[in-house]
């Protein structure tokens, strides 16, 4: 497969009054054809800085950046018609028309002939579920239903490569997964992605790989299993104890990371890594002198596992 996006050295500088701050500093990666690439990292870390050059909103301070071929400075044109894009949130649709028309306004701005545009919005409203709501005004959608009237306006110029920048965040569990249902259903039209999230969960499910950002570079590249794989070091467990000394648990140095969810008290679900100044063998005694220890067990190691770790100077240190 050939590469769609190729981002080369990239750096973002803004200023202002008494500073200067590098948004994003020489970020390179390449995204193949047909792949759903994840962009991940904290707020701040550069992310939606990174998906504005590429979508030609903003222009880089150093570095290149080609689109489908196009350099995304001198070759912006060339590129808006062919990619879209969705930014997380409610903002952007007019509460006052129906779906439809919302779909129509939208056809006119990208010059799709009239005789196709019926057929069209029909066709869009089926492919991202609404087909039974395009009469109804859109201030009384929902925000997953909100969220995915914004795909199916962002498709109708049918682009090789869809921009999503945290489409599910502040949606209800069914919301999210009809989302990603969708956002499956055009990766396998073909349809290249490029998706950022906090959830990592939902981008451990749908990512071919991964980028980790941190402020402004990239630490990690790889596909989701390499990536937890990269943290097969890490000593993680889970264990249900009848806790008696909670907060001796808490400051005990031999754990870190630990987390504590009551059950019924006293038991508690607790999950902690463990350090190298103990032993994996001895655990389940040492763990006793803060309550009974009724099972325990080494947590496989998740995205966000691995997230954390690579997030944290830890990571960057090992």
């Amino acid at each position: 497969m050939r590469n769609i996006i190729e981002v080369k050295d990239l750096s973002k500088l803004y200023k202002y009054k008494g500073g200067e701050k590098k948004a994003i500093d020489t970020v390179s990666f390449s995204v193949k054809e047909g792949e759903v690439f994840g962009i991940l990292g904290p707020n701040g870390a550069g992310k939606t800085t990174t998906i504005k050059i590429l979508t030609t909103l903003l222009l880089p301070s150093s570095g290149t950046a080609t689109v489908l071929g196009y350099d995304v400075s001198s070759e912006s044109h060339k590129i808006r018609d062919k990619i879209n894009f969705v930014f997380g949130g409610e903002k952007g649709v007019y509460g006052r028309l129906t779906a439809t028309e919302y779909l129509y306004y939208f056809c006119t701005l990208y010059k799709i002939p009239k005789k196709r545009q019926s057929d069209l919005i029909a066709e869009l409203l089926e492919t991202v579920g609404l087909q039974e709501t395009g009469k109804q005004k859109t201030h009384t959608f929902s925000k997953g239903m909100i969220q995915r009237l914004h795909i199916a306006r962002c498709l109708i110029n049918s682009p090789k490569l869809l921009f999503l920048d945290e489409p599910t965040i502040g949606l209800d569990p069914v919301g999210a997964q009809l989302l990603r249902n969708l956002v499956r259903e055009l990766a396998g039209k073909g349809i290249t992605i490029i998706l950022t999230t906090h959830y990592m969960q939902e981008a451990d499910e749908l990512c071919d790989r991964i980028a980790f950002i941190k402020n402004g570079t990239l630490s990690l590249v790889g596909k989701p299993e390499e990536i937890k794989n990269s943290c097969n070091h890490l000593q993680l467990f889970e264990a249900i104890i009848s806790i008696v000394n909670l907060e001796g648990l808490k400051a005990d140095k031999k754990f870190s990371n630990i987390e504590a969810d009551e059950i019924k008290w006293p038991f508690h679900s607790v999950r902690f890594e463990l350090n190298n100044e103990l032993d994996a063998s001895s655990l389940q005694t040492y763990l006793s002198q803060y309550g009974e220890v009724l099972k325990i067990q080494r947590k496989p190691i998740s995205l966000e596992d691995a997230y954390i770790y690579y997030m944290n100077d830890v990571g960057e240190e090992g």
